[in-house]
């Protein structure tokens, strides 16, 4: 059975958790971390796994929340943080992707959650657009560990991270027809990375351009494995183990 380690989960995209889940259940997904990114969906994040099992949260401000949020707002992600189905500080970090975007807000809020995640000794899932080196930069000025999400570098940035304790967050992109993914992944090893769908977006191939679910975990997993020419069985139980490694469950 698969772990899908990032996935939103909010209402506007499931209609039903039961069919969801269940489907996952039958196509060999059985725990979810449900990713927050901002104050509404960090609630609806922690609700979320407070009410299934197999349901973890990890909760914190994206980068595009920079414009817009107060230091009181740190205050209660800090206060959240200490909620048992909380598991990481995530997803945080920087993005200089788009127009307009203000790399210092950006990088003053990615300060406050590392320290954060420092002080009360949680895993972080980094959030990395267009913004490789300085995001490597301000990691290493703290002592964490956790996952780089939805990881689609060189190599050799794939090796920085690794050496500095990460695992990387491997989705849909490594479908994709013209992705350079599994090149650089046949470098690395499966001890390297975990597994997400970052659902409802980065659906893999075949279903590329509908909403994405936690079942389709398996598409992500039979590329993966011919990549490192290994079974689907021996995939599942090195990347649950790679989870249990940075997350605590």
């Amino acid at each position: 059975m698969f772990t899908d380690t990032h996935c939103h989960l909010e209402k506007q995209y499931c209609d039903d958790y039961k069919e969801m889940f269940d489907s996952a259940f039958e196509n060999g997904i059985n725990r979810f971390i449900a990713s927050g990114y901002s104050i509404k969906t960090n609630i609806e994040s922690i609700e979320l796994s407070s009410k299934f099992d197999n349901v973890y949260s990890t909760i914190g401000y994206h980068p595009d929340q920079a414009d817009v949020y107060k230091d009181e707002d740190i205050e209660i992600l800090k206060e959240q943080l200490k909620n048992k189905k909380v598991i990481g500080v995530g997803e945080i970090g920087l993005d200089y992707h788009y127009e307009g975007f203000n790399k210092e807000r950006q990088k003053e809020l990615f300060y406050k959650q590392l320290s954060l995640a420092e002080e009360l000794h949680l895993p972080v899932v980094i959030h990395s657009r267009d913004a490789t080196q300085d995001t490597i930069n301000i990691l290493k000025k703290f002592k964490v560990k956790g996952v780089i999400h939805s990881f689609s570098g060189s190599y050799e940035t794939a090796k920085i991270y690794i050496g500095m304790g990460f695992k990387l967050g491997i989705n849909g992109i490594v479908t994709f027809k013209n992705s350079n993914l599994p090149d650089t992944l046949s470098k690395l090893s499966p001890n390297d990375i975990v597994l997400e769908t970052d659902s409802p977006y980065l659906t893999p191939e075949p279903f590329r351009g509908q909403k994405n679910e936690s079942k389709n975990i398996v598409y992500i997993a039979k590329k993966i494995s011919t990549v490192f020419d290994i079974s689907l069985e021996n995939l599942s139980e090195i990347t649950n183990k790679n989870v249990m490694d940075i997350f605590d469950i």
